[in-house]
């Protein structure tokens, strides 16, 4: 579905205009910066996310911006610009796992449930309505503590993060997808395929899943920046993942506010825009996209009405 969506990326532009195509452009070049920075932050990174010294010796704390450390150093000695880097490379990792553990049930669960109906139905509707009381903030930290007691590694840190922010997602792809698959299985072919002798599970999986699951890239882009600002903030209150198992921006923000107070800028802004822009970029990427994927809601500009057409080429009949 996401080669889908990228495959119909001109199109969108063309039918999209005005503020339309400016939010389109905005979010999809952010969001390339975002993707392309994660995917070579090896290469683009001059030193590693931990690393302390080179081979003059230790980077020093709190250097100021120069030739040998384009964005500073931090008090503990790091490299920001590396730190940067590399965090949107964790950014990235939270998101995918986001993707992984709240797509999959979601969809599974809201094709059962709007296909099969009866009890099973009203038990899923009211379990996904029960799931929208958990905040994702206040579930994560509570399982960065039941998991590694605050502190985590890279792995328990993702973990932590993508399991609270897929509790909030899963009620909302299980309610698109169900909503879909109730009006998909009133359509005339799922009929046909049960006259000709078709099993649920067949029908299911080849007729009305296909037809039910169209929307939910465009949901999952919205849903992206949540996953972000999800471990921004467990990283900001101290709950986040340790500096020498990865880089993460919001624990780079943490240790950044008592520079700010002394007027060492350096160490918070980078960091800070990397969240700024990766949300912005992702949320401006999904609105347009979700608007434009609406008939309802395109605007075209330079196409005259089919009046003025018809009387263009056949002239007044008076």
């Amino acid at each position: 579905m996401a080669l889908v969506l990228v495959r119909r990326l001109p199109l969108r532009l063309r039918t999209g205009a005005g503020v339309q195509r400016a939010m389109l452009l905005t979010g999809a070049a952010l969001t390339a910066l975002f993707v392309l920075t994660a995917a070579l932050g090896p290469l683009l990174a001059p030193h590693g996310y931990a690393q302390l010294q080179h081979g003059h010796g230790l980077f020093g704390s709190q250097q100021h911006p120069g030739a040998a450390h384009p964005l500073g150093t931090t008090i503990a000695g790091y490299d920001v610009l590396s730190r940067t880097v590399w965090g949107a490379r964790t950014a990235l990792l939270i998101i995918l796992a986001a993707l992984l553990l709240s797509v999959v049930p979601g969809t599974v669960l809201g094709l059962a449930s709007g296909y099969l109906g009866g009890r099973l139905d009203r038990l899923l509707v009211g379990l996904a309505d029960a799931l929208y009381a958990f905040p994702p903030l206040l579930l994560a930290i509570v399982m960065s503590l039941v998991i590694s007691g605050g502190r985590s590694s890279l792995v328990g840190g993702l973990g932590a993060a993508a399991c609270s922010v897929a509790v909030s997602f899963v009620p909302q792809y299980f309610r698109v997808v169900r909503a879909e698959v109730i009006r998909v299985k009133a359509e005339p072919f799922v009929d046909a395929a049960r006259v000709i002798g078709a099993g649920p599970w067949r029908i299911m999986t080849r007729h009305v899943l296909r037809n039910s699951v169209r929307t939910l890239p465009l949901i999952f882009t919205i849903n992206a920046s949540e996953a972000i600002l999800t471990l921004a903030g467990l990283g900001f209150l101290g709950f986040g993942i340790e500096p020498n198992s990865a880089a993460e921006w919001g624990y780079d923000l943490n240790r950044s506010v008592a520079d700010v107070t002394s007027g060492i800028w350096w160490t918070a802004v980078p960091p800070g825009l990397g969240i700024v822009l990766t949300v912005l970029g992702t949320t401006l990427l999904g609105e347009s996209l979700t608007d434009l994927a609406d008939p309802r809601l395109r605007r075209r500009t330079g196409a005259p009405a089919p009046a003025t057409r018809k009387t263009e080429k056949g002239g007044d009949d008076d």
